[in-house]
């Protein structure tokens, strides 16, 4: 069985910046990709309108969020990644400081 979490974020409002953000995305590394799935990550999907992005992520019964913040941080690849996605990314409104993709709360179901 998985669940699956829906997160939002926004990206600096800059049609170059938003550019380069999806070329990162086009050659993701193996190690982000392996980081990712070791996690407990199955599915993750990306999704843009304008300067707002939607992540879609199914996850197995491993996943954890503070398990995945834990494995990030001692992960210099992926440090580097995130460090680097910091340019491109902005709170989206509502956010806590320093947080970066929002949960979404599922509001209907068919």
């Amino acid at each position: 069985m998985f669940k699956r979490y829906a997160l939002a974020l926004d990206l600096v409002d800059d049609p170059k910046m938003i550019a380069e953000y999806e070329q990162h995305h086009k050659t993701v590394s193996a190690e982000i990709k392996k980081s990712i799935t070791d996690a407990g990550i199955t599915v993750m999907d990306i999704y843009r309108f304008g300067n707002r992005l939607f992540m879609i992520m199914e996850v197995d019964e491993t996943f954890d969020f503070a398990r995945k913040d834990a494995m990030d941080a001692a992960n210099p690849a992926v440090q580097l990644w995130e460090g680097l996605m910091w340019k491109y990314q902005q709170a989206i409104p509502g956010a806590k400081p320093g947080e970066k993709w929002v949960i979404m709360d599922q509001i209907f179901e068919l």
